[in-house]
């Protein structure tokens, strides 16, 4: 984690990925993070998904890092009391739930921003909280499905069946996995948001939904199809057949070893490079991308010839061949590995800590997926490990200035 957000404190009320994936980046980012949670039950991420250990699913130990947990029972007037005692402390509250589910127990935007005018509170959910469809709830693949990644059609079986998504510049698959692809929007939107506090001291509602996320992420995929009936010249698109490209300088092609390149020559500049530092300076006028005063870029489209002349160029020798030469002869190209398994040993992303191996004190040894960004001076570490249900309620507690005894009263009268 890094400490831009060092001094910040959010709470979350979330359970599963929506949430919970807004409070792991602003944890990443530093923020002082509280789940709160109700007690005997709490985020049920834990427990599905598969087990490292009891009540630690691989899911859990990811995004529920750097939080600490604490158990209120939102339900009743002691519980609710301590909650306002944290949200006092609070400069960010993060609504995982659907439509109106915090306004129902009492702490709903409404009445946090009369208690507290600069609170910046989000709500991220599948859908978004208005709209015809707010009160549903949702699971990941419906945020996807709704923004049009996931086309079905019915087999001869009887039974549906994916279809390649279409579009002048893919599908809208381009845009990921929803959960993951408004979270991150949701993150930005807080940040921003206490940039305005800082300068003007007013807090704001944000309303994030999956979808929108989705079809933001695929933004190319998604404005390309929506206007393509507006473009008048096609001649600088690639060439796609069920959404794959089938030029030939925008292409995979499998070196000696088996591993495969992802060339990127579609710049005349970047063409002469390449034939250059293979010594195929006779191959520079044959692609049209290659002669001056033509477009811009150059998709390779219809050349099946110099396709099959490249794989085997490039097939004669390994992966790591290719990349020194694409590093040292400033040409684009790069490994395209078939799993996160693979990636995970190449030497750039291993140089760059994208991975981040450390030890939970309950799950073992686990492998985290970090934050994408890195700040110098900053290096990544986990502050807290996902938490146990509960795990941080006295500690917490204590902070706000409970006294042992006062916590004993409300964990007996089940309030904590």
């Amino acid at each position: 984690m890094s400490e831009l957000l060092a001094g910040i404190r959010v709470i979350e009320s979330a359970m599963l990925f929506n949430g919970d994936t807004v409070g792991a980046h602003l944890g990443d980012l530093g923020a002082d993070v509280i789940k709160v949670e109700q007690p005997t039950r709490g985020d049920y991420l834990r427990h599905f998904l598969g087990q490292l250990v009891p009540g630690h699913s691989p899911a859990h130990v990811q995004i529920n890092r750097n939080k600490r947990s604490v158990t209120i029972d939102l339900r009743s007037e002691q519980g609710r009391e301590v909650f306002w005692r944290l949200h006092a402390t609070a400069d960010v509250f993060v609504d995982g739930n659907a439509a109106d589910a915090c306004t129902q127990l009492g702490i709903g935007y409404d009445d946090q921003r009369r208690r507290k005018p600069d609170i910046v509170y989000c709500q991220y959910t599948g859908y978004g909280a208005t709209g015809p469809y707010a009160a549903i709830p949702t699971h990941g693949q419906m945020m996807d499905a709704l923004a049009g990644a996931y086309p079905m059609e019915m087999g001869a079986d009887g039974e549906l069946h994916p279809v390649p998504p279409v579009g002048p510049m893919r599908g809208v698959d381009t845009g990921g996995e929803g959960t993951a692809a408004g979270a991150i929007h949701a993150a930005f939107h807080i940040a921003a948001a206490l940039v305005q506090r800082a300068h003007t001291g007013a807090g704001c509602y944000i309303d994030i939904s999956g979808t929108e996320g989705v079809i933001s992420q695929a933004w190319i995929a998604a404005t390309y199809a929506l206007n393509e009936h507006r473009i008048t010249d096609f001649t600088t698109m690639p060439a796609t057949v069920d959404g794959v490209m089938t030029g030939a300088t925008y292409q995979y092609y499998e070196c000696s070893d088996g591993n495969v390149v992802l060339f990127c020559c579609i710049e005349p500049k970047f063409w002469r490079n390449f034939c250059r530092a293979v010594g195929r300076d006779d191959l520079i006028a044959i692609h049209a991308g290659g002669r001056e005063g033509g477009n811009p870029v150059d998709f390779g489209v219809g050349e099946t010839a110099l396709r099959t002349e490249l794989q085997a160029i490039i097939g004669a020798l390994p992966l790591a061949h290719w990349v020194g030469v694409a590093a040292e002869h400033d040409i684009p190209m790069g490994p395209a590995y078939r799993s996160v398994l693979e990636a995970a040993a190449d030497p750039h992303l291993v140089a760059r800590g994208t991975l981040h191996t450390a030890v939970h004190p309950q799950a073992g040894e686990y492998t985290f997926v970090k934050e994408a960004g890195i700040v110098a001076g900053q290096p990544y570490r986990i502050r807290h490990h996902a938490p146990t249900l509960g795990q941080h309620t006295g500690e917490v507690l204590a902070e706000l200035g409970y006294t042992p005894t006062e916590i004993a009263t409300l964990a007996g009268l089940r309030a904590i």
